[in-house]
């Protein structure tokens, strides 16, 4: 499936789309680290958790849930949250 990776984890990826596959998004998130070494800490926390500054859209719904299931020709972007004050 294709993911959107946001400006700040380009550095990883060299590219603003890639490839990925997985069943879940836990699963999708495994698959990005073995072809991209170190993106998922980035994204999931060591509570196995989406971190709170991090947003996903599958096929443009927001998901928190690692567990969401997914389709080979789905659409997940990955967004990072703007914040400040």
């Amino acid at each position: 499936m294709k993911v959107l990776i946001p400006g700040a984890l380009r550095s990883y990826t060299r590219l603003s789309q890639v490839e990925a596959f997985g069943s879940t998004l836990d699963g999708l998130f495994d698959d990005l680290e073995r072809r991209y070494p170190g993106l998922r800490f980035r994204v999931v926390d060591e509570q196995r958790l989406l971190r709170p500054n991090m947003r996903i859209f599958v096929n443009g719904l927001g998901v928190r849930e690692l567990q969401h299931p997914l389709q080979p020709d789905d659409f997940v972007a990955v967004v990072l949250a703007l914040s400040g004050g």
